[in-house]
């Protein structure tokens, strides 16, 4: 310390060099409320869209009505193709703000404000302020960040734990080799892992123990690798994560099978899934999405550039294989979603940031920067009111509809299709019923909605013969209560024998919502 500077009082010992306690808290209470602003901001503008957006806000909210928050269902019927942190999070949302588009991306947006804000605080202590106002901003700006970050689904929440894992047991691999204080930091690693794997599975913690685990074997830190290894962070971690897992499987036999066997192994091995890609894809797919600011990483190919001395060398080692691991991970699989590689874009921004500000920094550069700055905001706010004006992926039209002239106690029926949003734009009480081929053979051997449903009605049969019904139990449904609201397409209608009294209130691309008054004038009459 400068013999001519006064030493902090007691209390206020420095977070970061040359920066008071107090000072610190403020300054991060500001930068996280900017985040927050910043995601937030163009979240409610677009309809939730089908069929992740409406499936998982569906989820949540059968969850707050239901009251049941141990248990998560799809159509009354437990669904457990995710764990249940978002659903958590989407349902106090729902609750304090009702069912709104932007209460039901609240866990993404807490997600990405998670991802962000660890960044940032992990590259302000190893890298100074400049370089953390650099990466933020930089990631803030990415359009498959800022796009991701509004979208209701869970990959966002993941990839927000599995970045801020990676960077607590960072800190405290560094803070043990600095011979600093960092055994509270690295509970807190373990505890963020917990969060992971309750936000979608085991890569909530498999994915940061890869990394960080090649991280230090590279680096031939042997013995900051045992120190990594903690006791009551394995504890912190099981008291975490493993009530709701034991609860379910108490609940329901064959859970812990089908959780992690049939939606983990299987669904990473097989090929019977969605959206078959090559093995390249995700590079590339990353490199186009990061455009124009991936141009700067050319500086990251300068010789020296990952063997640079000191925590500077370690740190870009660390978001080298962050960004490595991510996507050599998700390549190996056929079935290949955009989501899958959000845990990627956080290191990337970090190098891109890094590397476009090794060379200096001329006014010419400083222009340069900025206009891609604002070339990747303008084309995520781009995106986002673009889908905002494109209404061919949501069915709120008719969930709003059906809501202005639904009674309680007046049953739904959707006619071979589960339209995920409209009990949730419509305020739905109870589940609706669902008419189809439950029989069918082929049902197993799709990825898409029938599937999911089928499923969930293996966890409970009893519940699932009372909402899922056969075609010849339509006209007996109709006849259960005074008035029926159906909701299918002219086709299905048609095969499965809608009434032709049946009065159609709502139609938009090819999907109608019809009213069916029980009594005489149904063809056969209810008895």
């Amino acid at each position: 310390m400068n013999p001519r500077q006064t030493p902090p009082p007691a209390g206020t010992a420095p977070i970061f060099k040359g920066v008071p306690l107090h000072a610190a808290w403020r300054h991060g209470w500001a930068v996280l409320a900017l985040i927050i602003a910043w995601l937030a901001a163009t979240a409610w503008m677009r309809p939730l869209m089908l069929p992740d957006e409406g499936r998982y806000a569906a989820v949540a909210w059968e969850m707050l009505r239901s009251g049941d928050w141990l248990t998560p269902t799809l159509d009354g019927l437990p669904f457990f193709h995710k764990p249940p942190l978002f659903y958590w999070i989407t349902g106090a949302a729902l609750w304090l703000a009702g069912p709104t588009e932007l209460a039901a991306r609240a866990a993404s947006i807490v997600g990405a404000t998670l991802g962000a804000f660890s960044l940032y605080l992990f590259t302000r202590r190893w890298c100074g302020a400049a370089a953390a106002r650099r990466v933020l901003v930089l990631l803030l700006a990415q359009p498959l960040f800022f796009v991701a970050a509004q979208f209701a689904n869970l990959d966002m929440l993941v990839a927000g734990c599995i970045t801020a894992t990676v960077l607590a047991l960072a800190h405290a691999a560094l803070g043990f080799e600095q011979g600093l204080p960092h055994r509270r930091v690295l509970w807190l690693g373990y505890g963020l892992a917990a969060l992971g794997v309750l936000a979608k599975g085991l890569i909530g913690f498999v994915l940061p123990a890869m990394i960080v685990g090649l991280w230090l074997l590279l680096r031939r830190r042997w013995r900051t690798l045992l120190a990594l290894l903690s006791l009551p962070g394995l504890l912190l971690f099981a008291a975490l994560a493993g009530p709701w897992f034991v609860a379910m499987q108490q609940r329901f036999d064959g859970f812990l099978h089908y959780f992690f066997v049939v939606q983990h192994f299987q669904r990473f091995s097989a090929s019977g899934f969605n959206n078959a890609q090559p093995f390249w894809f995700y590079p590339v797919v990353v490199a186009l999405c990061s455009l124009p600011a991936v141009l700067w990483l050319r500086g990251a190919f300068a010789r020296g550039y990952f063997r640079a001395p000191g925590v500077q060398g370690a740190v870009r080692l660390l978001m080298l294989l962050a960004m490595g691991v991510v996507l050599l991970f998700f390549s190996a699989p056929k079935s290949k979603l955009l989501g899958y590689i959000l845990p990627a874009v956080p290191p990337l921004a970090w190098l891109i940031a890094d590397a476009s500000a090794q060379a200096g920094e001329s006014l010419a550069r400083r222009r340069r920067w900025w206009l891609t700055l604002a070339c990747g905001a303008a084309l995520g706010l781009s995106l986002v009111v673009g889908l905002s004006l494109d209404p061919r992926h949501s069915e709120r039209g008719l969930g709003l509809a059906l809501r202005a002239q639904h009674q309680d106690g007046e049953p739904v029926i959707m006619l071979r299709g589960y339209w995920y949003d409209v009990p949730f734009y419509a305020r739905l009480r109870q589940p609706v019923l669902v008419v189809d081929d439950w029989g069918d053979p082929a049902i197993a051997q799709r990825d898409n909605w029938r599937k999911e449903v089928a499923d969930a009605g293996e966890f409970d049969p009893a519940r699932a013969r009372q909402l899922l019904l056969p075609p010849q139990a339509l006209h007996a449904a109709l006849c259960q209560a005074r008035v029926t609201w159906v909701i299918g397409t002219t086709q299905s209608a048609a095969e499965l024998g809608l009434p032709a009294q049946a009065q159609a209130v709502y139609a938009q691309r090819g999907l109608t919502l019809w009213r069916v008054a029980a009594g005489k004038e149904l063809k056969p009459p209810c008895a």
